[in-house]
């Protein structure tokens, strides 16, 4: 059985509280909400933190304020993102994507503040530490060399969040708080495209809350891609946002891919050749090649990656056929 290491665990009660902790504790600290994936990663000693700063006490990080748009407080847990009223009628890809990440159990425990901040996987990493040593470790831990592309001076562990594609989709932000204060910025500017150093945030940085735009007219899914219908993470996720005139001309769209990189990315060729178009199963699948192509899967997770590069069209065009009716 594996077990904990031994650690401190605090547990504050305001955010100010949070981030005094955190940059008092600096490297020997980290961050834990539901605590689905630091603790199995204590256990394989992949996290090695003496003192834990729990976040369940803060009550701020569990808000939810709807107006004419929505901020959910980060510590929201996926079971309720997946089925609170409001995120279901008007944003239903996030009320998907939570609704798919792992068992109900986890998702009970999981926040939508740590999907957005989960850890990147990869085979030779996700391991316990008597296998990792096997091998003299990986370049993400305690290691040189990155086994999926040894010659690579880079990590090429992948990005598993679902709900990250899907905020990425609808144009989120988030607010970050810290010993200089608070800041906001896109979604998209949190991740960096790297295994290792995969978050923009500062270690001393706390995310507080998202703010997803007006979805008013936005027609969306999302649609995910596992070894099984439960349970597994994403080997592709695929989040579609699009805004359709009243002749079923493209205005505006969206397409985010998760788990082919190592950071949630847009399928931007695709995306500008939707608008302007009418959703014919001609256009779908033109648009479906485009977004194929930014798609750079390795060999570091379930199933081959050619397959899972296929894969992206396929699944981009079963999004688009869903959300113009096809």
């Amino acid at each position: 059985m594996l077990r904990l290491p031994p650690f401190d665990y605090f547990a504050p009660r305001t955010i100010d509280e949070a981030v005094e902790l955190l940059t008092k504790h600096g490297q020997e600290a980290m961050l834990v909400a539901g605590g689905t994936d630091v603790y199995p990663g204590m256990k394989r000693r992949i996290f090695e933190p003496k003192k834990l700063i729990g976040l369940r006490a803060i009550d701020t990080l569990k808000n939810f304020e709807a107006n004419g748009t929505i901020t959910l407080g980060a510590g929201l847990t996926l079971t309720e993102l997946s089925r609170h009223p409001v995120i279901i009628e008007r944003y239903r890809a996030l009320a998907i994507a939570a609704g798919e990440v792992s068992t109900p159990q986890l998702r009970n425990m999981g926040t939508v503040g740590g999907n957005l901040c989960l850890d990147t996987r990869c085979n030779y990493y996700n391991q316990t530490e008597p296998w990792r040593a096997s091998i003299n470790y990986c370049m993400k831990k305690d290691g040189q060399i990155c086994w999926v592309a040894p010659s690579s001076p880079r990590c090429w562990a992948v990005s598993s969040s679902d709900t990250a594609p899907v905020m990425l989709a609808l144009g989120a932000s988030i607010r970050l708080a810290g010993p200089l204060g608070e800041r906001r910025i896109p979604v998209q500017a949190l991740y960096h495209d790297d295994g290792m150093q995969y978050m923009t945030k500062a270690p001393n940085e706390l995310l507080i809350d998202i703010t997803l735009p007006d979805a008013t007219g936005v027609k969306m899914t999302y649609k995910k891609l596992r070894m099984r219908g439960s349970f597994d993470f994403p080997i592709l996720g695929v989040a579609v946002a699009l805004r359709l005139a009243e002749d079923g001309a493209c205005t505006e769209a969206n397409i985010a891919l998760g788990a082919v990189a190592s950071y949630p990315i847009k399928a931007n060729d695709a995306e500008a050749m939707l608008v302007g178009q009418k959703l014919s199963a001609e256009v779908i699948e033109e648009a479906a090649k485009l977004a194929f192509k930014p798609a750079k899967p390795l060999d570091n997770t379930d199933m081959g990656h050619p397959y899972r590069k296929q894969m992206v069209r396929v699944y981009v065009a079963r999004a688009l056929r869903e959300v113009a009716a096809l």
